[in-house]
């Protein structure tokens, strides 16, 4: 699941950076701040347990409509930065462009350097759905009957749109910014942090 994966992707990039022995935080969210563990380079463990809690819980839980939205928590958070940091951001960015730009600007504007990993199912890229069956969105509960061979090339359409407009405003904030399918290995990823946070390195 994308939840799994990316609890897999912040560990290894907590790992690494506590390897070089950085201070490293975490937070998970929803509509707020759910999970917090501050900054410190002892850690490890306890961001270790917080993200297989969080996993196992995911797994667990039953579907429970609510949109989830990023400005409230990513504002409450950047309060609690009182030193320039390199944010790392993952999600699956269900959400408009500017609203999501607008969220990442209360921790930009702090003087942050941030990385967005965007994590899609390959479903979702591709809708390689072959049965006309009722599609539920997860945040809404809304149910919607579909038969795929008619709206693929749409749905694929409007996806490349969104994260070509994500991707443009991204790069307009000097956010680093990469899609990832999940079906795919950790390490585009986890080559992209290390490439940005060597660059963070030299500028800091």
């Amino acid at each position: 699941s994308k939840l799994t994966y990316a609890c897999y992707l912040a560990a290894c990039l907590t790992y690494f950076s506590s390897l070089q022995r950085d201070r490293v935080a975490l937070a998970t969210i929803d509509h707020d701040i759910v999970d917090f563990v501050p900054p410190s380079a002892k850690h490890l463990q306890l961001i270790l347990h917080t993200l297989d809690r969080v996993d196992r819980k995911g797994r667990d839980a039953k579907v429970t409509p609510g949109r989830s939205t990023l400005l409230a928590p990513l504002r409450k958070l950047s309060e609690t930065m009182r030193r320039r940091s390199l944010v790392v951001l993952i999600s699956d960015f269900y959400e408009d462009p500017d609203q999501v730009i607008d969220a990442l600007g209360h921790v930009r504007g702090r003087g942050n350097d941030m990385i967005v990993f965007h994590l899609l199912d390959p479903r979702e890229l591709n809708f390689s759905f072959s049965d006309a069956s009722n599609f539920i969105d997860m945040e809404t509960g809304d149910k919607m009957p579909v038969i795929p061979e008619y709206l693929r090339q749409q749905y694929r359409e409007l996806v490349r749109q969104h994260t070509d407009t994500l991707a443009k405003r991204m790069g307009e904030s000097r956010a680093d910014y990469a899609v990832f399918d999940t079906s795919k290995p950790l390490d585009r990823a986890l080559f992209a942090f290390l490439g940005a946070r060597q660059r963070f390195s030299r500028v800091r």
